[in-house]
């Protein structure tokens, strides 16, 4: 996959080096034959994955309910590890609802976590589900066995069953993996929305010159098709005949619009303005840019998925720990004595207590509040491994425009270049041209007449120069917005250190023409965000690098980094590109956080260790984030930092809580201490069991924010 960087040109037709990248800066790829609506492709197929993940995530809440209430009547029939409380009782058969109901329990509510339990062994990683599947089989069918034992024989010795444990593991796991599931959430898909981007049909130019509607799937490169106003662009291409602009902002996350003409380049997805223009397709399917941006999307959230959560390793030890204690205890317990049944149940009191009640709570209930806290300050955390990896973070990487930058150009300087021209006067005069314009330095341009409350004249015969500009007629005279480069090539005289000193301080020029005379000029530029400088000096105090990623010319990033106090960056970049600097950090082990906006960031936000999003982006970017910045701030970033560290300290608190009593109840279930005369007992373990589980609830809780 390979997508030629070409040289500037002039997109916006309104300065030498314009500031705003355009279709004509993205080649796109070739050799691959999907359809664009296809949905075999790996990106879509991961897509589906997690979607389908999603949706049997959904069915937790329905289980958790049925299971809670199944579960009553044996809280109130079957003792707790032996224990009868005082809220309990029973009846003649009692013991048989029971075993209906927990054999119900089993099967029903222990389902998804056997589906996870058989995904980790095949894996060969036996993680949180194993453990929790180990617990409930133990309890299960061990309580199974005492039931049939005590209908069978009563005079050797009454066995003790588990029901209890079984029914509360069951019900306490599932409402910690819905409380999870509710907290994180899932906005949406990433590579469904890219899809959605394209339109369902094209408008194609047949060989008789007609006009037909025809699927998008069914376009083929060397296709005409005609776009019309405010429609979608089929397809990436270039443009065969007409004028328009193009708004690119939902596919590169740049500017709002460019001007494009005959020979210029599109991309399928953008916007068409308000013209009609003929485009003769370039890409389809897997060659076209949006299909590309997918496959770098899918393939980086593919591999981000292997990560492991803290909880799954802590889960691992303890399942490995339980199950070779539990077996120890057995062999060394028949060994010694004998008796089966003494070494049966030190095995299953073992593997009983070794049970999650408190760590299937632990991170759940600690994620829940930190998302909660994080929602209330405008920030929405959707991927727990984020919080995680927070604190390892070296290189927090920044798209320039909606990041650092405004995103809207407003007017920096007006100067008048001839002494019959007032500077109001100019401005007057390009409002009056632009005032029809649906291009972003029209904006503002009008934005800034109207500020110093400026009578704009009515401007007659306005038309747009294909790649140049505008030109009309004000108050009688014809009048002309012209770039820098349409001066050099009518050879009309301007200053050209002006030119450059304007440019580098990040600036696009317009020159305005009357009656072929250089009259007056007006520089506009992005405004940088208040808070972005700050952001950068708390994120390097914290020994974060910050280094800005851009698609626009050297000499705009140049300035913009300069103004925000960052020393790395790197412009001129395609989405490949941005996901290719992510790489190179990783692969320097320099964790890296990606901060962007738009649908080329898409694929940096997928691969950085965790990806964060400008929350007024674009819906792909969005989907592509493990973080959201709902108030579009940058320091936001900062926030989501500290909130991180003290969270992770949370969960590792909880961790030791919710796992770290095992460290004395298991040796001492096996018998450890036996030769001395201590031996813990089921009742006892329950009750270690339910003041973790207490205590992790109460240590989440005291969870906040700085």
């Amino acid at each position: 996959m390979d997508m030629e960087k070409h040289t500037d040109k002039n997109p916006q037709g309104r300065g030498k080096d314009s500031n705003v990248a355009s279709a004509s800066d993205k080649e796109p790829m070739q050799g691959m034959e999907m359809h664009s609506h296809d949905m075999s492709g790996p990106g879509m197929q991961d897509g589906m994955a997690h979607a389908d993940q999603m949706g049997h995530m959904g069915n937790l809440k329905v289980k958790f309910w049925v299971c809670l209430i199944v579960s009553i009547p044996i809280l109130l029939l079957s003792p707790m590890m032996g224990m009868h409380l005082p809220f309990q009782f029973s009846f003649a058969g009692s013991d048989w609802v029971v075993l209906a109901l927990a054999t119900f329990l089993f099967f029903y509510g222990g389902k998804p976590f056997f589906d996870g339990a058989l995904r980790e062994l095949k894996n060969r990683k036996p993680a949180m589900m194993t453990l929790i599947s180990m617990g409930i089989s133990v309890s299960y069918f061990y309580s199974l066995f005492a039931f049939v034992w005590n209908r069978l024989d009563r005079t050797y010795s009454v066995r003790m069953n588990f029901f209890w444990e079984l029914a509360t593991l069951i019900v306490i796991m599932l409402l910690g993996h819905w409380i999870e599931m509710r907290a994180v959430g899932d906005a949406g898909d990433a590579l469904k929305k890219m899809a959605e981007l394209l339109p369902s049909t094209a408008h194609l130019v047949n060989e008789n010159g007609n006009t037909v509607d025809v699927a998008v799937s069914t376009l083929k490169i060397g296709d005409v098709v005609t776009v019309r106003a405010g429609e979608k662009i089929p397809a990436d291409g270039t443009v065969a005949s007409g004028d328009s602009t193009v708004n690119e902002s939902m596919v590169t996350g740049e500017a709002k619009a460019v001007v494009v003409s005959n020979g210029d380049k599109v991309i399928g997805g953008s916007i068409n303005g308000n013209g009609t223009i003929s485009v003769r397709v370039t890409g389809t399917g897997e060659s076209g840019y949006l299909a590309q941006v997918m496959k770098l999307v899918g393939d980086a959230r593919k591999e981000k998925s292997e990560a492991e959560n803290l909880s799954d390793k802590v889960a691992r030890a303890l399942f490995y720990i339980a199950l070779g204690a539990g077996i120890a205890a057995f062999v060394v317990w028949f060994l010694i004595t004998r008796d089966i049944d003494m070494a049966l149940e030190r095995l299953v009191t073992v593997l009983i207590i070794a049970c999650p009640h408190a760590l299937g709570l632990a991170i759940p209930l600690v994620v829940a509040r930190s998302t909660s806290l994080a929602a209330s300050h405008g920030l929405l955390i959707r991927n727990r491994h984020a919080v995680e990896e927070a604190k390892a973070i070296r290189v927090a990487a920044m798209d320039k425009t909606g990041t650092l930058t405004e995103g809207n150009f407003a007017v920096r300087t007006v100067k008048s270049l001839d002494s019959d021209w007032s500077d109001d006067r100019v401005l007057e005069t390009m409002a009056a041209l632009e005032r029809e314009s649906s291009h972003p330095l029209a904006a503002g341009i009008l934005e800034s007449a109207r500020s110093r409350n400026l009578t704009v004249p009515l401007a007659s015969n306005v038309k747009t120069m294909g790649g140049t500009g505008l030109s009309g007629v004000v108050d009688g005279r014809k009048v002309e917005i012209v770039t820098a480069a349409y001066l050099d090539s009518k050879r009309l005289p301007y200053s050209e250190n002006e030119f450059s000193e304007l440019s580098r301080q990040g600036n696009s020029i317009s020159y305005l023409l009357a009656d072929e005379k250089v009259v007056g000029l007006v520089a506009e530029g992005d405004e940088i965000k208040p808070e972005a400088r700050k952001t950068v000096e708390a994120l390097r105090s914290r020994g974060i690098e910050p280094v800005m990623l851009t698609g626009d010319n050297e000499g705009f990033a140049k300035a913009v980094a300069e103004q925000v106090g960052i020393t790395e960056f790197h412009a001129g970049l395609l989405p490949q590109d941005k996901e290719k600097v992510i790489e190179s950090y990783r692969r320097e082990n320099r964790p890296v956080m990606m901060v962007g906006d738009g649908v080329n960031d898409a694929p940096a936000l997928a691969k950085a260790n965790i990806g964060v999003a400008i929350g007024a982006g674009t819906d792909v970017a969005i989907d592509s984030a493990d973080v959201i910045l709902v108030k579009s701030n940058p320091y936001d970033i900062v926030h989501f930092l500290n909130l991180a560290k003290n969270t992770s300290e949370k969960i590792v608190q909880n961790l030791w809580w919710g796992a770290g009593y095992n460290i004395v109840a298991i040796p001492l279930a096996a018998g450890i201490l036996a030769p001395v005369g201590i031996v813990l007992s089921p009742a006892v373990g329950a009750i270690f069991m339910s003041a973790s589980t207490v205590i992790v609830a109460i240590n989440a809780m005291r969870l906040k924010m700085e």
